[in-house]
């Protein structure tokens, strides 16, 4: 299994949002200040250049390679820094599912996670003692991409998805026309995540109805740029990433539209944000350690950085960021020490943003655990 901890950077890429989308945030927003105490931005002390360096202390990431590059983007931008100067990261790109494993053993005191906690991994933590921080920190638009000299293929429906995806199809579906009649009976070669992979959850329980219905006869792996290249080095290839890798990888990759539940939707911030691009857009979180939080300010004073400029580091990374305010609140939960899942070990599938958001901060309703 690939992990790495080599840090990447991107250009940062500006999104928008319509004036509908930012009403019925804005008034999911100032309801749940109001569930709060009336405030959504109460302080966390500010990691700043000016601030005391940190003794040289250690901070250990693993999970998600989805949002491995999000995490990389503030790692380097923490570093630079007068605080994290001599602070050191090992920075693992495992998969969700085996960064989560590494979590609820105590071994990291961060997890990068494309979907939340399951209840087997809720356990796990629970017989461990380990005590969580659930922070959303972007959006996700999973995209369907194929290579840029597919001349035939500019849209596919979740149901021919689903045809060629599902466990069912393995050995059997393995020819372009037997997905769509009109495509050429040339060989398909598909690129997708592995079984440890957020991604590979969320897309097959959005696609097939069960987060382990898949077939195994394709390139897998928990590292997205080995799914990038795959899908670059053959025109009959075909696969599905996160939309960052996709977005920084537009001259390998082309995107096709999904025809889910409001028609035919390319992947894009400005359609994950309008809430039209269904059924595969998903938030992204990291998961702190509480108690290494509250012991090791070194931990302390990089997620406080990583969550006042949120925007930045997704952008930098191409995903979906949050509202300005939205991170707001999440400072708000980090800060009061708001401990477990809002989730309750489901994978949530086709949440709009504003479900998605109430579900996330639904622990801001009751008292604060201790």
């Amino acid at each position: 299994m690939p992990c790495r901890s080599i840090l990447r950077c991107r250009p940062a890429q500006r999104t928008g949002t319509s004036g509908a989308t930012r009403l019925r945030l804005g008034m999911a927003l100032c309801l749940l200040g109001a569930l709060v105490g009336g405030s959504v931005a109460l302080p966390i002390a500010e990691a700043s250049a000016q601030s005391a360096p940190a003794k040289g202390g250690s901070i250990r990431v693993s999970g998600s390679s989805t949002v491995f590059p999000i995490t990389s983007a503030a790692i380097s931008a923490f570093r630079a820094t007068k605080p994290g100067e001599n602070v050191r990261f090992q920075l693992l790109e495992t998969g969700t599912s085996a960064g989560f494993r590494d979590f609820c053993a105590g071994k990291v005191q961060l997890s990068n996670a494309s979907r939340p906690i399951s209840t087997k991994e809720l356990k796990a933590c629970a017989a461990s003692g380990i005590k969580f921080l659930e922070l959303p920190i972007a959006f996700d638009a999973l995209t369907v991409a194929v290579n840029p000299r597919n001349t035939w293929a500019k849209g596919i429906s979740t149901a021919e998805l689903s045809v060629l995806w599902r466990r069912s199809a393995e050995g059997k579906i393995m020819r372009w026309s037997q997905v769509n009649a009109a495509w050429p009976a040339t060989p398909i070669r598909l690129c997708g995540p592995g079984k440890d992979s957020g991604t590979f959850d969320y897309f097959n329980k959005a696609i097939n109805g069960n987060a382990t219905d898949s077939r195994r006869d394709y390139t897998s792996s928990e590292d997205d740029s080995v799914i990038v290249n795959c899908i670059a080095k053959d025109p009959q290839a075909l696969g599905y990433v996160g939309f960052g890798w996709y977005a920084s990888n537009t001259n390998k990759l082309r995107a096709l539209a999904v025809n889910g539940r409001n028609g035919l939707v390319g992947p894009s911030a400005q359609n994950v944000q309008d809430e039209r691009y269904s059924p595969l857009s998903r938030p992204l979180f990291i998961y702190i350690n509480d108690r290494m939080v509250r012991e090791q300010d070194d931990v302390l004073r990089f997620v406080t950085f990583y969550l006042q400029r949120g925007p930045q580091f997704v952008k930098q990374a191409r995903f979906i960021p949050l509202e300005d305010s939205t991170y707001r609140l999440v400072e708000t939960k980090f800060y009061r020490h708001v401990l477990g899942t809002s989730f309750g070990g489901d994978l949530p599938v086709g949440l709009t943003i504003s479900q998605a958001l109430a579900r996330s901060f639904s622990q801001l309703r009751k008292p604060v655990a201790r």
